[in-house]
């Protein structure tokens, strides 16, 4: 569940730093990045952002360049200690020009990545006062509204409107696959993928796609997405992420191990290192899996010492231990400060697990009202609805399977089924 979290930052990402490398393009600029293209072009983006500000220190727009290319640095190398680098290069925009549009933008985006959205919402705003016509301004509000459980569809058609590029569609996307349309998702990672101009879109397009697949349970098709993928780039992480799925989805867990055991070395990120956990649990390492279980741990304690918070994703870190009194109350500190359906869904896990059922199943039925077909919110429903004795349980526990009989939980949705019949 953790990617889930963290699409829309991603998305944003590319969309921010599209606009860094746009505001320092010369006639005589780099050519278009080749494999590894984004650490290529944040490299190439942030070095020319320090040189420009030795020549002019005051200049606004540049501080809010190199700002938000700190914002994507943190996200490529998953380490939130960019976050202050990031901070201080955005005041120092907006102390040469106060309430500078980018500047705010780029504020946005961090916030966003602090997981703070109803400041990053607040600031995108703002920012939509100064550049009205800016698409990047709605992609930033369209991200801080879908994490805070507000419509985004009229603002993603905004983004649309205004360029229908790669962070366009890709959101369209995400708008789309919650509403339960995967059909819709689909085509419009698709028209993303045919607008794609840098390697780093194309690879971002096939990832997403290779993800739907794989999370409407289409092995086949996500692997292809995948493999497509890693021609334009072979050493992204996220696309050996996926096909490291595809194949402890097939049975092969040794790859899938060793592959997730580079990955981490490379790029601790959250959501490599909580998967690579629950693999090694699967396949009987448990004392491994603590040790990357610990590792997260400190993950969190990092993001928090950079002024930012996951408690979603460490209330599921804390139901995958067993932990259910913590997850229980990092899930309810998330929904006091967000009513959004991936928090819904892990507050009523966490109420299942702490033997609150009735009221687990008043927020499951809230994350299943949007529509999405999601098998892990499905498998809880289900479980949550077995656990009251209810008789529609089988059926909802048969439709995560349907769903993807390939999702982390599956074994266990499959053995309360067979109880249950």
């Amino acid at each position: 569940m953790i990617r889930l979290v963290a699409v829309t930052a991603i998305v944003g990402g590319i969309a921010l730093l599209v606009t860094a490398v746009s505001a320092l393009s010369t006639p005589d600029a780099d050519p278009p990045p080749a494999p590894a293209a984004v650490e290529s072009a944040l490299h190439r983006t942030i070095t020319a952002a320090r040189d420009k500000l030795r020549r002019t220190p005051t200049d606004a727009r540049t501080w809010a360049t190199l700002g938000t290319s700190y914002v994507e640095q943190a996200r490529v190398t998953g380490d939130p200690t960019y976050y202050a680098k990031a901070q201080g290069a955005l005041d120092e925009s907006l102390k040469h020009q106060p309430d500078n549009g980018w500047a705010l933008l780029g504020l946005g985006a961090l916030a966003n990545a602090r997981h703070d959205f109803t400041t990053a919402r607040d600031l995108a705003r703002r920012a939509a006062v100064v550049l009205p016509d800016t698409a990047e301004v709605y992609g930033v509000l369209a991200d801080a509204q879908t994490q805070l459980g507000e419509p985004a569809t009229a603002t993603v058609q905004r983004m649309l409107d205004l360029e229908p590029g790669v962070p366009s569609f890709t959101r369209a996307a995400y708008d789309l696959e919650q509403r339960g349309d995967v059909d819709g998702a689909r085509s419009a990672l698709e028209r993303g993928l045919e607008a794609a101009v840098v390697p780093a879109e194309v690879v971002f397009c096939r990832y997403h796609l290779g993800e739907l697949a794989f999370d409407n349970g289409r092995l086949d098709e996500a692997e292809s997405h995948y493999d497509q993928g890693l021609l334009v780039d072979p050493r992204d992480v996220m696309l050996a992420q996926g096909k490291a799925k595809v194949a402890a989805a097939r049975g092969r867990f040794d790859e899938a191990l060793g592959t997730y055991r580079d990955l981490v070395a490379r790029a601790p990120l959250p959501q490599l290192l909580h998967e690579y956990a629950v693999l090694l649990r699967r396949a009987g390492r448990g004392e491994e899996a603590v040790r990357q279980y610990d590792v997260l741990t400190r993950q969190f304690e990092l993001l928090a010492a950079a002024g930012g918070s996951d408690d979603l994703a460490a209330s599921e870190v804390a139901a995958d231990r067993g932990d259910a009194v913590t997850a229980l109350r990092l899930a309810e500190a998330e929904w006091g400060r967000r009513q959004n359906v991936l928090v819904a869904d892990a507050l009523a896990w966490a109420l299942h697990l702490n033997g609150r059922d009735a009221e687990a199943l008043e927020f499951a039925t809230r994350a299943a009202a949007s529509g999405w077909r999601n098998a892990e919110f499905a498998f809880h429903r289900g479980t949550i609805l077995a656990s009251l004795g209810r008789p529609e349980a089988a059926d909802v526990l048969a439709a995560a399977l349907e769903i993807n009989p390939h999702f982390p939980d599956a074994g266990a949705a499959r053995a309360t089924l067979a109880g249950l019949r």
